[in-house]
């Protein structure tokens, strides 16, 4: 099978294989196009569908070989010379991704590696590289998938408008929106190309509005809310307001459109009024991330998944919420800013009394209580548990060094046997490891700590492997020396923290 695939007798396989590699792996899926004729075929139409990704910007000269005379004149006028060069792919027509932020600054990139001395002249030759690059994507029957339209101060022109307006395919497949930065500068680009969406668009299933504010015009509203309106099945949606907005102008209201395939809602930054009522009406909403809004009581939907952050976590604000969720909440995270959570036993009491089968805790700030870890011990399907920021807490519950490490240990025995992964990075329980580690049974496979740096914590994650045999990574924060590594790493693998973070 090895030399078939090498051959390209399987493209189908290998095509899904190089598909799966990331973007940030770019420098694999370059060592795969130098393999044979076959892989470079399929690899090079992967690396060309999202180039803005990276921040070297010379991939932009091989776009510009492809412009038409015209094209090239104008850039000539600047003192670039494009010379004539037929080109090995057709590499516009690969585009799936495109961010006009990221575009505009590797076009940026590219004409400083030319020496251009920065002003309105070096402006001027940016914008026009700008729309003959949109140009050029649609031209040559590039298919978006993925399409952010983060504005800068800039109008394109209307020949570019009028290019996507009667070019229905370059929309037609588009699973991902996101409309951002509508400045004043650039509100009719923003007005065109929303009402152009809004006809030619009907598969995104990932909305994400940013930086609204309640002060859009009319026109730009009424094409958003047409936008949510002609989806077939939007499944994910995010408004993140910009000073608090208050009114949403219908947008909220459109979601009513999508209650058979809404799943997952975010909302940051906003004022909640009557108009988010609508999500009651979302039979498959199943996650609701709330960061930063007021008036959150008007939200009662049952959840599998609930994040809440604010810069102050009153219960009571989010216990309607807990209790209409009941047995269907899984994941649950709680983020306080303020460094606390107000009406805790209110909380702990309501999660114990409704919540048997939540399997990921991802909470800050709360006491290293009696009560919560109680709570933990009746959490008998937990299976991965966070927690942060109990340092400052930690010290004023428990005066005494001794008490401290006795509550520590109890924790450590009441840690459910379903338990997997435990992250305590940013909770104080991380210097306690060593008391943890020696007295805990549940099977760890993947632990999360700030360092690996003394004795004491070395000996106890070496004891605990040997004793469990279940751990396969040990996360941390800070680089530890390489012959502690070396000899940790005879019984276990250290890896940087954010590899195996799970995210509720």
């Amino acid at each position: 099978m090895a030399s078939k695939i090498f051959m390209g007798d399987m493209p189908e396989l290998m095509e899904n294989i190089l598909n799966n590699v990331n973007d940030d792996e770019f420098y694999t899926l370059y060592s795969c196009a130098l393999v044979s004729r076959h892989w470079c075929k399929m690899a090079i139409p992967i690396l060309w569908q999202n180039p803005f990704f990276h921040n070297n910007p010379l991939f932009i000269s091989q776009y510009l070989l492809s412009l038409d005379e015209n094209e090239k004149s104008v850039l000539k006028e600047y003192g670039i010379n494009i010379k004539f060069q037929n080109t090995l792919f057709n590499y516009a027509s690969f585009l799936k991704i495109l961010n006009l932020i990221r575009l505009e600054s590797r076009i940026y990139k590219w004409i400083k590696l030319r020496d251009f001395n920065w002003n309105q002249f070096c402006e001027s030759l940016k914008c026009h590289i700008v729309n003959f690059l949109l140009k050029l994507f649609v031209e040559n029957g590039a298919v978006l998938h993925k399409l952010d339209l983060h504005f800068a101060d800039d109008e394109l022109q209307s020949e570019i408008l009028h290019l996507f307006g009667r070019n229905e395919r370059f929309f037609s497949q588009l699973k991902e929106l996101s409309l951002a930065g509508i400045s004043g500068l650039s509100i009719k680009s923003a007005i065109a190309l929303s009402e152009i969406l809004a006809r030619n668009t009907t598969n995104i299933s990932v909305l994400n509005i940013s930086e609204y504010y309640s002060g859009y015009e009319a026109q730009l509203l009424h094409a958003i809310v047409c936008i949510i309106k002609s989806q077939v099945q939007l499944r994910e949606f995010r408004l993140i307001g910009e000073e608090n907005p208050t009114e949403f102008h219908g947008i909220i209201s459109a979601l009513e459109s999508q209650k058979e395939s809404l799943q997952e809602v975010t909302i940051a930054h906003c004022d909640c009024n009557a108009e988010f009522k609508v999500l009651m009406n979302c039979k498959n909403l199943k996650i609701l991330r709330i960061r930063y809004c007021n008036n959150v009581r008007i939200l009662e939907t049952c959840l599998n998944t609930l994040e809440f952050k604010s810069s102050q976590i009153y219960a009571s604000s989010i216990v309607h919420i807990l209790e209409k969720s009941g047995t269907s909440l899984q994941r649950l995270k709680l983020e306080s800013n303020g460094g606390k959570i107000y009406e805790e036993s209110l909380l702990l009491r309501t999660l114990k009394s409704f919540y048997p089968n939540i399997t990921y805790p991802n909470i800050s700030c709360i006491r290293f209580s009696t009560q919560f870890q109680d709570l933990i011990s009746n959490l008998q399907k937990l299976q991965f548990l966070t927690l942060q920021y109990l340092n400052d807490i930690l010290v004023e519950e428990l005066e005494e060094e001794e008490e401290l490490k006795m509550r520590v240990m109890q924790f450590a025995k009441i840690l459910p046997l379903t338990l997997q992964y435990l992250d305590l990075r940013y909770s104080g329980l991380s210097s306690y490891i060593d008391i943890l580690l020696n007295n805990c049974y549940a099977p760890l496979k993947n632990l999360l700590i700030n360092h690996v740096n003394d004795n004491k914590t070395i000996k106890a994650l070496i004891i605990f492997c040997i004793r469990k045999r279940t751990l396969n990574y040990v996360g941390i924060s800070i680089d530890t020396d390489i012959h502690i590594k070396k000899e940790v790493e005879v019984y276990i693998k250290l890896v940087p923290s954010h590899r195996i973070t799970v995210y509720c």
